[in-house]
């Protein structure tokens, strides 16, 4: 990915998890506060956090588009959904509400689509959506590291590798994310 104005390409970081906050740390003591950014690389061009996630939501989007009966089972089956905790479900439809540890957009983005399909969920309880480690059925088929990317040819190669599928929603968040540095 070139550099777009006064910013350069330093790495593609990969999976963060649980990390995420110490190594916003050490961007900071390494480029200074505000110094450094990600982006997701797209055709090559830099993409905000705003822009990746539209392309991350319309996957999810095609995915239940496509697969009713999983649509059908989560809104009959679902109250809301939740990444790594129940406090996700305060972030509604905001991507930029993070509170814990770990970014969560898969749950968020669920709810988008939800909504604009002019759905509602209707179920009796939270599911949460976290591949192998959520007790439902639907934990694992909508993770994003099993939910296929639907634009696959924007996926960066080779792709990196981690807990998720090649091809996957996860692969092209992780796989296309880059981080970047101020030029002085």
């Amino acid at each position: 990915m070139e550099a777009e104005g006064e910013w350069i390409t330093v790495e593609r970081p990969g999976y963060f998890g649980s990390h995420r906050q110490e190594r916003h740390a050490e961007y900071n003591r390494l480029f200074g506060v505000k110094q450094w950014r990600l982006a997701w690389s797209v055709r090559g061009y830099p993409f905000s956090r705003a822009q990746m996630t539209m392309l991350y939501e319309d996957a999810y989007f095609a995915f239940l588009s496509q697969n009713e009966d999983v649509l059908e089972q989560l809104l009959a089956e679902a109250s809301d959904v939740y990444d790594d905790a129940t406090s996700n479900m305060k972030s509604g439809l905001n991507y930029g509400v993070q509170e814990t540890e770990r970014t969560h957009a898969q749950d968020i983005a669920i709810r988008r689509v939800v909504s604009r399909l002019g759905r509602v969920f209707d179920g009796p309880q939270p599911i949460q959506i976290r591949d192998a480690l959520g007790e439902h059925s639907l934990s694992l088929t909508l993770s994003p590291g099993q939910v296929p990317f639907h634009l696959p040819d924007l996926l960066i190669q080779p792709e990196l590798e981690g807990w998720w599928l090649p091809g996957s929603v996860e692969s092209f968040y992780q796989s296309n994310k880059f981080l970047q540095r101020k030029i002085s």
